[in-house]
């Protein structure tokens, strides 16, 4: 299994994604890389910037990502990641 399919299973069972999830759930440290490639692939990605409190009571934001539902439609434009 591909580390673009980890992360579409992963929004598919839990809705959405962020780096920090991705690092802790599925060991993946680049997920900007891999939602890049599902982009490229043909998958429709949105973006929602968030923003929370560091340990040091900083301001910092960081992106959630979501997949749009493939239907039978618009799986057929999509290539084969795997």
């Amino acid at each position: 299994m591909t580390q673009e399919q980890r992360v579409l299973d992963y929004i598919d069972k839990y809705g959405s994604i962020t780096s920090l999830e991705a690092f802790q759930d599925l060991g993946i440290t680049r997920l900007s890389a891999k939602i890049y490639n599902l982009k490229k692939d043909g998958y429709e990605v949105s973006d929602k910037t968030e923003k929370c409190k560091n340990r040091y009571g900083d301001d910092v934001t960081y992106k959630r990502y979501t997949v749009k539902k493939m239907t039978e439609d618009n799986m057929n434009h999509i290539p084969n990641i795997l």
